[in-house]
């Protein structure tokens, strides 16, 4: 994590108060929150809607922080405190972090897509990881403030930085990757997440090409070769270069066999045909992920035996397609993390094409942020249940109900149940539920379905 003196930090970054008295204070790491204070640390008192953190600053400092930001609009600053006045606070952190980042012997990779950024960025630094001191973005600090955060938190001694940068508006890609000034850059697809912002998804991929703003000259770009919206604009893209991955034979690298098991998912590819890979994790569109990861660890020189071994020790971020025993000797599959139509439409494929399990049951909540379409989306979703293969349906939402009408043109009423309270749903399911039984659980994050699975699991 960063370690520097005051004296340093009013180097990186636009300082307008005095520092002499408190120019010798070292800080070491940076926090947000006063509640998680850790000694030596910066504290950054972020003003937010509700609460200002310029409010527990003497708290923040009485815990062991070492010093703080205080923005110079603030009243009042305490005389008394070691405080390093700026103009703006929010501003000062993604500075600091910029400039702490130019100034780190460190390479970085940074992913960007509408679906599977966490996924990718678990793979490419698992697969990283083999050779290199690794260190990546947790949890869901994808943005105006969680990679400046997790770009301070960077050892000095880390080779790869492996960082990914989520977005809701245009504008906001360009802010990060600028920050963070990626060697590599991945995007992962284009989908219909956020079109409610954009408008389309030509605004979004768009909005997801921002990345390359922050490439230098001959950094790579690695994309998904399969969508027409990034074979149109990324040729017009000049001073960098580029790999596709997807599952089309016109891409770099493309896979020719795929294995769906119980435990994961083996493929080979054109690249190395001899080579079998497995990754712990269902789905054909996690094996295109993962397609991406091993274009990354060929640039940093990993031979394939070396990169096979790092996606099948692959440890993937809880509630993305993660197989847990279920009641009664149900297995489920919790993906309640986050969904769009395209990353709902690709779960509910694998589900109808698995085999073993003798039932098959849907639990899906809303898709959110979908603008003025998201009925449409909802009930093209229902549509597209297969009824042959899927048993029953439930679904949890103002908008899910409408994948339960779609479904309606397939199944008979006897197989859909659609509920906006979570706990009646929850005990319709549990009697459901029967031996052999594969619950696929999935909806945007704001719908919080981790708490079905949670009853239906052991």
């Amino acid at each position: 994590m960063i370690k520097r003196t005051i004296q340093e930090i009013a180097a990186m970054i636009n300082v307008v108060s005095e520092i002499d008295a408190i120019a010798d204070i070292t800080i070491q790491g940076v926090s947000i929150d006063s509640r998680k204070i850790e000694k030596g640390n910066l504290y950054i008192p972020l003003k937010g809607s509700n609460v200002d953190g310029h409010k527990f600053v003497e708290d923040a400092i009485r815990k062991g922080a070492a010093a703080s930001l205080w923005q110079k609009d603030v009243p009042n600053p305490p005389t008394d405190l070691p405080l390093i006045v700026v103009d703006d606070v929010q501003q000062s952190l993604q500075e600091l972090a910029k400039t702490y980042r130019k100034q780190l012997d460190i390479k970085v990779v940074g992913i960007t897509g509408s679906n599977g950024k966490t996924t990718t960025k678990d793979m490419v630094s698992t697969v990283l990881s083999q050779k290199y001191k690794v260190q990546k973005t947790e949890g869901n600090y994808n943005n105006h403030l969680g990679l400046p955060l997790t770009i301070l938190s960077l050892d000095e001694d880390t080779d790869i930085a492996v960082l990914e940068m989520g977005m809701s508006a245009r504008g906001e890609i360009s802010l990060l990757t600028n920050i963070a000034r990626p060697d590599v850059a991945i995007i992962t697809n284009i989908g219909e997440a956020h079109i409610q912002n954009l408008g389309s998804r030509r605004a979004i991929a768009d909005a997801k090409l921002e990345i390359v703003e922050g490439l230098p000259d001959g950094g790579l770009l690695i994309y998904i070769g399969d969508e027409p919206l990034l074979q149109e604009k990324v040729p017009h893209i000049t001073g960098i270069d580029t790999k596709t991955f997807g599952r089309s034979l016109s891409n770099d690298v493309y896979p020719v066999h795929i294995t769906q098991q119980e435990t994961g998912s083996s493929f080979k590819t054109n690249l190395d045909p001899e080579v079998e890979y497995f990754i712990p994790v269902l789905g054909e569109y996690n094996v295109v992920n993962a397609l991406s990861a091993i274009l990354v660890g060929k640039e940093f020189s990993l031979e394939p035996q070396v990169i096979a071994s790092g996606l099948q020790a692959l440890k993937l971020t809880a509630m993305r397609m993660e197989m847990i025993d279920g009641i009664r000797g149900s297995k489920v599959i919790n993906d309640a993390y986050n969904a769009s139509p395209t990353s709902m439409k690709a779960a509910i494929h694998l589900i109808e094409n698995f085999s073993g399990a003798r039932r098959k049951i849907l639990v899906l909540g809303d898709m959110l942020e979908l603008g003025e379409n998201e009925k449409q989306f909802h009930t093209e979703i229902g549509q597209a249940i297969d009824a042959e293969k899927i048993q029953f349906v439930f679904t949890y939402g103002e908008l899910a109900r409408y994948i339960a009408e779609g479904a309606r043109d397939s199944f008979p009423e006897t197989r859909i149940f659609s509920f906006t309270n979570k706990d009646e749903l929850i005990q319709r399911l549990q009697a459901r539920i029967e031996e052999n039984d594969l619950i696929l659980v999935k909806a945007s994050r704001g719908m919080k379905l981790e708490d079905v699975v949670k009853e239906i699991s052991l």
